[in-house]
């Protein structure tokens, strides 16, 4: 017989709220892979538990040389359980190669639920709930980062994202240029812990205030893009009206501040209205 994976939430701040069959788990596991084995055995006092197995790392940096090693001793018939620094594997954090082969092995593969920052900051961000897309770290540099951000302008449902504390402030900066300064967010700031704190407002707003420097684990939640209006305007009428007032005198700065107004639009989407028709000429 082949073993178990077991995938187990852990908690996202306050340890009360492990969820009770994570105890079992570690003192049932053959092996426990961990991503910091320094937080797992204090998890596991703060639980009154020591795990029995054996205790391996499982991270970022050693994710693809142990996974071979993980799956063998499933293959061998061990119960391994898989847990990282906060909530559930995979989500960000290490487990989907480990979970690929697995699976591909044909090794059953169950869960623990846990607490979940995604969630969590999605139900306090005052944001529709109904339909949402986790898009997990945006890219660190600034143009990838913007590009990963067009990539979902027009994305009607709510928007959940992690980010480094470091980097908060240039990512709000980069939301509010791409999504426009008056979308609505929620930065949700050290959730479940002893200073918790939702901020919610539109990205201006939240961009400036971020300018003083934030602290602790990071979830931004972000509105989703409007329904689009009967009467939107196609990106060739847009090129169209600033090519009119650069014929009629305008530079071309004015020309498109102008049009992005009548439009109710951002300025950068009628520039890159203006660039692609340029490009489509050439």
């Amino acid at each position: 017989m082949t073993g178990t994976l077991v995938l187990a939430g852990t908690p996202i701040g306050d340890v009360a709220d492990a969820p009770p069959r994570l105890a079992t788990e570690l003192a049932q596991a053959d092996v426990v892979a961990a991503e910091d084995t320094r937080r797992l055995r204090r998890l596991a006092q703060a639980l009154g538990v020591r795990p029995a197995g054996r205790v391996v790392s499982y991270f970022e940096g050693n994710e693809s040389a142990r996974t071979p090693e993980l799956v063998e001793a499933l293959a061998a018939g061990a119960r391994v359980l898989l847990v990282t620094d906060a909530g559930m594997p995979s989500v960000s954090d290490p487990g989907y190669r480990l979970v690929a082969a697995a699976v591909e092995h044909g090794i059953t593969v169950t869960a623990v639920p846990g607490p979940s920052a995604v969630l969590t900051a999605l139900a306090l961000s005052g944001l529709p709930v109904d339909r949402f897309c986790f898009e997990g770290f945006l890219p660190r540099k600034a143009g990838e980062r913007l590009g990963r951000l067009r990539e979902v302008r027009d994305e009607r449902r709510t928007l959940v994202y992690f980010e480094a504390p470091h980097r908060l402030d240039d990512t709000l900066a980069a939301m509010a240029e791409v999504f426009g300064t008056d979308r609505r967010a929620a930065v949700c700031r050290e959730l479940t812990k002893t200073y918790e704190e939702v901020r919610r407002g539109s990205l201006k707003d939240l961009a400036d205030w971020a300018t003083e420097g934030v602290r602790g684990e990071i979830t931004v939640v972000v509105e989703g893009a409007a329904a689009p209006g009967p009467h939107e305007l196609a990106p060739a009428e847009l090129a169209r009206r600033v090519a009119v007032r650069e014929e009629a005198g305008e530079h071309r700065k004015e020309a498109i501040a102008a049009v992005a107004a009548e439009a109710g639009l951002p300025k950068r989407e009628v520039f890159d209205a203006v660039v692609a028709a340029k490009s489509q000429r050439s």
